[in-house]
């Protein structure tokens, strides 16, 4: 069941900013608008890429960083709050430290560290500041398979899914780990600790090179749902249906 009827249903997103305009704040925006939301954000850095690799990426100073947020959240207020590439450990305990004020929003925290074509996006040395200061504060995570991999430190056991999925969940956070392979398709597993609820998205594999930022827009939909009132199971079957219609379709 949705919330009463609000308008505008507001997510604040902290990410990074692309010339390609499919990935990072861009996307994030795009899919905030279509999900039905009213999208905010502050630019955490601006990365510079084509469409096969990432060239090159300015931090935006961590004051200023931490100031967008302040300003925003204070002044206006957020019905969700969104992470996404953050880069360095600074710049993850800053953040961090800044949200413990506003821990009454959900926060979907998108650990952004690799791209669809294997670039790192992550400092290694803010993995851990990921895992102690961040991820505690979440409603839930998104990672992908090697995201998930990165915060457990090793290989996924794809036969005992859900014990992975419950040491990703320490800290009462539900967690979705997308775009696992599974045979001849691609499946998304999915766990709530306070339900005990585990579900498995299976969907066929969509022949495209067109994934740049799936990644972002995945989660952002999940932060709009959540905005707008639905529980979390939902705003995920919801979320799951946006994305895979806007790949096949994109």
């Amino acid at each position: 069941m949705i919330k009463k009827e609000k308008v505008p249903y507001k997510v604040f997103v902290i990410a990074g900013s692309e010339p390609l305009g499919s990935a990072g704040m861009q996307a994030d925006v795009k899919s905030i608008c279509v999900c039905g939301g009213y999208a905010a954000g502050a630019i955490t850095c601006v990365v510079d890429e084509d469409t096969e690799h990432v060239k090159d990426v300015c931090l935006i100073p961590v004051e200023m960083v931490v100031s967008q947020i302040k300003s925003f959240m204070e002044d206006v207020g957020a019905d969700c709050i969104k992470t996404g590439m953050l880069y360095s450990k600074d710049l993850v305990q800053k953040v961090s430290e800044t949200l413990r004020n506003y821990t009454g929003v959900p926060l979907v925290v998108d650990p952004v560290m690799v791209t669809s074509s294997g670039d790192q996006l992550l400092k290694d040395d803010a993995v851990f500041s990921y895992k102690e200061s961040l991820i505690p504060l979440a409603t839930i995570i998104t990672p992908n398979m090697r995201e998930a991999e990165i915060l457990l430190g090793r290989k996924l056991n794809i036969n005992n899914i859900k014990e992975d999925l419950k040491e990703l969940s320490y800290c009462g956070n539900s967690v979705i780990i997308k775009s696992v392979p599974y045979k001849d398709k691609l499946v998304d597993y999915f766990y709530c600790p306070q339900s005990n609820d585990f579900r498995e998205y299976i969907k066929p594999i969509i022949e495209t090179k067109n994934v740049n930022g799936t990644g972002d827009m995945f989660a952002s939909s999940i932060a709009t749902y959540i905005a707008r009132g639905w529980r979390i199971i939902d705003a995920i079957d919801k979320a799951e249906k946006f994305i895979y219609e806007s790949i096949k379709y994109g």
